[in-house]
């Protein structure tokens, strides 16, 4: 059975593999066959859909991964800090050079 298409961004928001999001959806759809007694409606549908969501769930709540890009991120902002304002200061120094000399060659 195919997978939806939208599995790889549930599995990556949830932090869990895609391989283990593909055996959660299988195991949604079994729980959804056994529910409603027919496969291929709006309701089978809706049904795999919501249990997916709650295994889904319940997996990520089960495995327990740090979330580090946040940290990591600022200390990249924090390493650059002095390369950015190393540049901001040799812009306004080339900036009121370039004005200095544009004055002088005017008044001569």
């Amino acid at each position: 059975m195919k997978t939806p298409k939208l599995l790889p961004w549930y599995a990556r928001k949830a932090g869990i593999p895609i391989e283990r999001a593909t055996t959660l959806w299988h195991e949604a759809v079994r729980e959804a066959t056994v529910a409603t007694g027919w496969v291929g409606n709006a309701e089978y549908w809706g049904e795999a859909m919501n249990a997916f969501l709650r295994l889904l769930e319940e997996e990520k709540e089960r495995f327990c991964a740090p979330c580090v890009t946040p940290f990591v991120r600022s200390q990249n902002r924090l390493w650059r800090l002095p390369l950015t304002a190393m540049e901001d200061v040799v812009s306004a120094v080339s900036a009121s050079w370039q004005r200095y000399s544009a004055t002088a060659r005017k008044a001569a």
